[in-house]
């Protein structure tokens, strides 16, 4: 049944078309709502199509690391929960959860959207670290993309909470935002036959030989890649990739 569906996506994209009637390098209709909850000091949550997450970011202070004592840091956590997809299940983070939290991490670590050095509060002793929960509610393909907006939008919500030099008063949150100096941007780019496919749903995704999720900057600037599949791609494969996700970042960068 799978190499059916393969061959009659393939067939589909060769007249230009998908299952649900998307051009190949189209994404479903897409919102993003910033504050999702009030219990974060930063929030956001993504629809795009039937997949909905939601990002929650905490502010702790803690001892910086002894190789960067000026800096503070991020943390980047992702939970794949069986109410979002029956393919996931409970227990330690799988794979696919490490992978995906890698890939925001890294975007984010990468483009030097933080200042890490104006994180911290006293060299060596005291930084505070960023640390961000991603949580899918419902996954119906496209997680990178939308784990990479929904994190950069939480990052852009984000206010600090009160400090007294001993500790932190989370109710009382200050009006100082936390500083995002650049926006990643993550496009993931599929390659099914010789097509090349963005915003795949599930069932696409399934069908997928390779991907690519190519993170970068507003001027252009590629900050992180991550290749996935079980197939190779070739360097003209990662040039036209790398040449689309720059021009669909800049779409996805209007909704924030």
């Amino acid at each position: 049944m799978s190499n059916e569906l393969r061959s009659y996506i393939i067939r589909l994209l060769d007249k230009g078309k998908r299952m649900d009637g998307r051009a190949p390098l189209e994404y479903r209709p897409i919102k993003l709502e910033y504050g999702y909850t009030k219990t974060a000091e930063g929030s956001a949550k993504i629809i795009v199509g039937e997949t909905e997450m939601i990002a929650g970011v905490k502010l702790e202070v803690s001892q910086p690391y002894p190789d960067a004592p000026d800096m503070g840091t991020i943390m980047v956590g992702a939970e794949l929960i069986p109410l979002a997809n029956p393919d996931f299940e409970q227990g330690p983070p799988s794979i696919e959860a490490v992978e995906l939290a890698r890939v925001v991490d890294r975007g984010i670590r990468e483009s030097k959207a933080l200042d890490f050095r104006k994180l911290c509060l006293e060299a060596g002793e005291k930084a505070w670290t960023v640390m961000i929960d991603l949580v899918p509610l419902n996954s119906d393909g496209g997680l990178f993309d939308a784990s990479a907006l929904v994190a950069l939008a939480a990052l852009k919500d984000t206010k600090f909470p009160s400090y007294d030099g001993k500790s932190i008063d989370y109710k009382a949150p200050t009006e100082q935002r936390l500083e995002v100096e650049k926006e990643p941007i993550a496009v993931t780019v599929y390659k099914v036959g010789p097509h090349f496919v963005l915003d795949p749903t599930a069932e696409e995704e399934k069908e997928m030989d390779a991907r690519l999720t190519i993170t970068s900057t507003a001027n252009g600037e590629l900050c992180a890649l991550q290749k996935g599949g079980d197939y190779a791609l070739t360097e003209q494969d990662i040039l036209q990739m790398a040449d689309i996700a720059l021009e669909k970042a800049a779409e996805l960068r209007k909704f924030l």
